[in-house]
């Protein structure tokens, strides 16, 4: 009998000592997948966490974040996607096709900017944001910027687009 609680005492304890050790896979917080991100969205704000606005002088490519505010990103469940800017941003009116992915492992959200006749596997230049949140009306996504020697943020700013 005394063997029998032995045993089982130490294979509890071995049970315990596994479950504790071993890696946890979640944040915490419901991962975004793909899904929650496809559709048609409206980049209604953007704002800055640790960084004043007069210190972002260009963002992903263009001559000023302001660009951006108004813009139009339509983004399929296939990868394939485009953003258009609006023709009163300061950049002018563009529209720029994507090649995008979502990571849920690290949170992030990339793209590839991608011109007529390139193919996505044979750029190597692209953007990786950290994907905040996403859920059916709203999705935040952060570019992070160097700024002195704390973390910084472009925090861009959601919304569905009804059609």
């Amino acid at each position: 009998m005394k063997r029998i609680f032995l045993i089982a005492s130490l294979a509890l304890g071995l049970l315990i000592t596994l479950d504790s050790c071993s890696p946890k896979t979640t944040s915490g917080t419901v991962a975004v997948k793909r899904g929650d991100v496809s559709g048609n969205w409206i980049l209604s704000n953007v704002s800055f966490e640790n960084i004043p606005e007069i210190a972002v002088k260009s963002f992903l490519g263009e001559n000023s974040y302001a660009c951006f505010i108004g813009s139009t990103w339509s983004l399929t469940n296939s990868g394939n996607g485009k953003y258009e800017l609006p023709a009163n941003s300061t950049c002018g009116a563009k529209t720029q096709n994507i090649f995008w992915s979502v990571s849920t492992a690290d949170e992030t959200f990339q793209f590839k900017k991608v011109n007529e006749g390139e193919k996505p596997k044979n750029i190597t230049d692209g953007y990786r944001l950290m994907l905040s949140s996403a859920d059916d009306n709203n999705m935040v996504i952060k570019s992070p910027i160097e700024y002195g020697s704390g973390s910084a943020y472009v925090v861009l700013n959601f919304t569905k687009a009804v059609r």
